[in-house]
């Protein structure tokens, strides 16, 4: 779908008729779907922040030139469907277990541009082990991890991501320190990591966090196809209104206030500046 800025006098109450197609003067394109992008109908709740990902993925891909040789692993959860909008070769893996698979893929085809796009669902939780391990052996591939600090696709359970006071299907008092521990800051783990060479944990709230988003994951990409010498890996603060119960607006803001204060938005570590 193409978005067309119209260059010409609108009635007022925005109805654009036959008779008033005459009057179109310099109609040209100026956002339209990149072509990794597949054109289909999206099955996200309305404010999820899956869709943007997506887009700043398939936007990076087809701006460096690498579709053809790309292959994305979804693993469990609702990242799982990312196969549904990026249009390049995908495999499916056991909950967790994508950078166990992405490490395979990259030693059998080195040539090849390996990505995983993991929840924290998935990434944080049962798939804590391979994400670290994975890290520490410095696996040439990319990791996109989103954060929206639930378990969206099983029901909104609480998710190692939960803040502490998160009203969620099991913790519906709040999550305590007492009782559940504290929130998994996955992107700090990683960068005390020699084998991670790059970690930026960026947000999807607004227009301007999303610009520094694209270019978070454009430089991990780039570093994998330049043969950087280690994992790279961005963490993308999105949101769930549905479990979260809120609208898409509140939840923008929810992700402003409260979860950056736990999950501080930046770069943790780039070991490429001086390659």
């Amino acid at each position: 779908m193409n978005i067309w800025y119209l260059n010409f006098e609108f009635v007022s109450n925005f109805d654009i008729r036959v008779s008033d197609l005459p009057k179109i003067r310099n109609m040209k394109t100026v956002f339209k779907r990149t072509p990794t992008l597949k054109d289909c109908p999206t099955h996200y709740c309305p404010g999820c922040g899956h869709g943007i990902a997506h887009r700043l993925i398939a936007e990076t891909i087809d701006e460096l030139g690498i579709r053809g040789r790309t292959i994305g692993i979804a693993p469990v959860g609702c990242a799982v469907l990312a196969y549904n909008y990026l249009d390049v070769d995908m495999i499916e893996v056991a909950h967790g277990r994508a950078p166990a698979v992405a490490t395979g893929m990259k030693r059998t085809n080195p040539d090849k541009i390996i990505f995983s796009y993991q929840g924290d669902g998935d990434l944080a939780a049962i798939g804590t082990a391979e994400i670290i391990h994975a890290a520490h052996r410095a696996e040439k591939i990319t990791v996109i991890f989103i954060n929206n600090a639930v378990f969206g696709m099983t029901g909104g359970q609480m998710a190692p991501t939960t803040i502490l006071g998160q009203v969620t299907a099991t913790t519906q008092q709040g999550r305590t320190a007492a009782s559940e521990g504290y929130p998994l800051q996955i992107s700090e783990l990683l960068a005390i990591l020699p084998g991670a060479i790059y970690v930026e944990r960026c947000a999807l709230s607004d227009p301007a966090q999303i610009r520094k988003a694209k270019k978070a994951i454009k430089h991990a990409f780039e570093l994998q196809a330049n043969s950087a010498p280690g994992l790279s890996f961005v963490e993308l603060l999105s949101s769930c209104p549905t479990y979260w119960r809120m609208t898409p607006a509140e939840a923008m803001k929810w992700i402003e206030n409260e979860m950056t204060k736990v999950f501080p938005l930046g770069c943790l570590k780039d070991a490429t500046r001086d390659l």
